[in-house]
This record gives structure tokens, sequence and C-alpha cells, in this order.
């Protein structure tokens, strides 16, 4: 009887946790919206236009989360190769921003960048070579998935069979090679970026911003793609509007913090001894909350930030002037030298003797020469 009982005690145990493990329908209809991105990565692909392209994501994501808030659409990326595995990123810095904009699941598009190569030859052979990344590309597009390519990238793209009679955007030095391999597709002139249904191109990497665009237009809201468009577009009239609004103190500070308050106090007195409940003062809170603000916002504590803009000020003299080290410490507001090379040392890495031997933009005093 026992036995009976604690099956049945934990059958229902096992439906109370699928029913906890079941996406809430509400949660299910206000997810944001996913556009998967694969970018196949082959041993000669340009990984810094990789990376370019994908800090223009990310661009796209922060306008359209300031725009739209929780209900804003997302780009994800990853990196595969040519069969579309996704392939592993290990931890750092770069790495990180790759692995921002991961997911899961079949992608929405295919992002065929440039390909390192110094010839024309070499490129078809490079192709040739990938058979494996032009038939993933033709699954894709029989798929419904839609492909972007950056410069000769086209060619993997056009190797698919599967984008008969569209135009694509080339630099002009591929373009007759290009028409002498694929006649039946149409290159388009006068122009960096063109779509032609699901084939989106670019020609050149400073076109890539209007290929991001190009997609946006295509899969978001206008009013991200009108937003972002703003922030990538050079703008010579905004430009110089804005120099004017702000030589005429038209624009005034967006909010007045007590982080702000602090911070400017902070770099108007650099070179004076540090305060905390002077800087409380000038930032109108107790000293508590205002190391409570710099631990939330910066994640360091007011010292440390004057310790980072001390240093920044110390590269500069280190840099440009031949002014001692000693020196130096003195305007930047530490007294005693010994203790503003340990500080520097610990905020930039190097000494300040070899800081400015590798990065000093005067040549050595011995060298200089007095005009009469």
């Amino acid at each position: 009887m026992l036995g009976v009982r604690a099956k049945l005690q934990e059958g229902k145990m096992a439906i109370w946790r699928a029913d906890i493990a079941k996406p809430h329908p509400s949660t299910m209809s206000s997810s944001p919206a996913l556009f998967g991105i694969d970018f196949p990565v082959l041993p000669d692909t340009a990984m810094g236009h990789v990376l370019h392209t994908v800090e223009l994501l990310r661009a796209a994501n922060l306008i359209a989360r300031l725009r739209l808030g929780r209900r804003a659409p997302r780009l994800g990326w990853r990196l595969c190769d040519a069969g579309g595995h996704p392939l592993p990123v290990d931890a750092g810095a770069v790495q990180a921003q790759l692995l921002e904009g991961r997911f899961e699941g079949p992608p929405q598009a295919q992002w065929v960048l440039s390909q390192h190569v110094a010839d024309v030859p070499a490129l078809r052979q490079l192709v040739t070579r990938h058979v494996a990344l032009r038939r993933h590309l033709a699954v894709s597009i029989d798929q419904g998935q839609r492909v972007l390519t950056l410069g000769n990238g086209a060619w993997f793209a056009a190797g698919s069979g599967r984008l008969a009679g569209r135009r694509v955007a080339l630099p002009w030095y591929w373009a007759a090679a290009f028409h002498r391999d694929h006649a039946d597709i149409v290159l388009a002139e006068r122009t960096g970026v063109c779509a032609d249904g699901p084939w989106l191109s670019a020609a050149l990497p400073q076109d890539s911003g209007e290929l991001v665009l190009a997609l946006i237009a295509q899969i978001w809201d206008h009013g991200v793609h009108d937003a972002l468009a703003a922030v990538l577009r050079p703008d010579a009239a905004r430009q110089k509007a804005a120099h004017e609004a702000l030589q005429a103190q038209h624009v005034p500070t967006t909010r007045d913090s007590a982080l702000a308050r602090a911070i400017e106090h902070l770099e108007k007195h650099m070179d004076q001894p540090y305060e905390l409940d002077a800087l409380a003062a000038a930032a109108a809170v107790s000293p508590r909350t205002l190391l409570r603000h710099f631990q939330q916002a910066l994640g360091h504590s007011p010292l440390d930030h004057l310790h980072r803009l001390r240093c920044d000020r110390a590269r500069l003299l280190l840099e440009i002037t031949l002014e001692s080290v000693p020196s130096i410490a003195l305007s930047c507001g530490y007294a005693d030298p010994a203790a503003f090379r340990r500080i520097f040392t610990r905020h930039v890495g190097l000494t300040p003797a070899i800081y400015r031997q590798r990065h000093s933009l005067r040549a050595p005093r011995q060298r200089w020469r007095v005009a009469l």
C-alpha cells in the first residue's frame, strides 16, 4: 500500500514539474521575435569584416531596445562552418560580443563575408574547394532563408545555383571576372548595396551599414530602421545643426544626477586631494549614497574613478610632453611620485617610464634643436 502511494505521489510530482517547465501562454505571446543570422567562416574569411558586421547588429539591437523596450525584436548571430554547424567560441572580450548574439535553432539568414584572396584565380580555387558552403547556401535558399553577401562573398551565393536573374552589388575590380563566371546574374550599377528578393549584397566594407539597414527595412518596424539610419548614416546638415545648438547652449544636460555632479566635480578638481565628504556635498547626497551610486552604475568607488581620470591625464602628459615623472605626478594630484608610479602601474599595466618609452609622440630630447 505504501508503495502504491509513493508511486502516485511521484507521478503527481512529475506532472507538477512538467507544468512548471511549460512557458506561460502570456510569456510566449509577448516574447520578442528573434531573427537569427549564421556567418559561415572559412580559413580565408576576413574576420575583421565579421566583427564589424556583428558590431552593426549590436547597434541595431540597442536601437530597437531603446525604442520598443522589452517587446523589441532581436537579431541573433553565430559563427558556423561551411556546412552550417555552429563553431565553438572561447571566452574573451571579443568572443563575449560574438556570444552575445548566440541563439538556438535554425537561422533566418546566411551572411557570407569577403574572403582574403590575392586575385581572381585564387578566389575561383577557393570557391571550387568549398563545395559544402555552396550546397549549404542552396539548401538555405530553398528553405526560405535570406542570403547576404559582402564583396567577393557573392561568388559563393551565385555558386548555389538558386539566384539566377538576381541583381548583385560588387566592387568594380571584381565585376568582369564575376560576369564571366556567372553571366546569368545581373550586376547592379552605381550602387553599393542591392536587395533583390532573398539576396542582399554590398560591394565594399563601408557599405556594410547600408546592408544592415536594407535587412532591417525588410524584417523590422520602419521606426527602428529610421532611428538606426540616423545613427549609421553621415548627415552633414544634422552635424552642423547639432554643433550650432551646442554652441548656443540650446542642448541642455539630458539628466542631472548625483553621479553626474560627482564626476564633474572630480574632473574639475582632479589635482586636489580626495575628500569623500566634500565630493558627496558637491553631489548633494550623503557619502554612503554616493558610494552606492558609483558601485551600481560604474562598478567601482569614487576614488577609483579619480585614479582613472588622473591616469588618463598622466598618459597624455607622458606622450606629448618632456616633463619629468615627479612633475607629472604633481600635476595629476599625487604629491608622492612613488604612490603615483604604483597607482599608474596598477591601472595602465606599465610603469610611467616604460609607458613613455612605448607611446611618446616626441623624439628624445637629444635630437631636439632650437631654431635661431
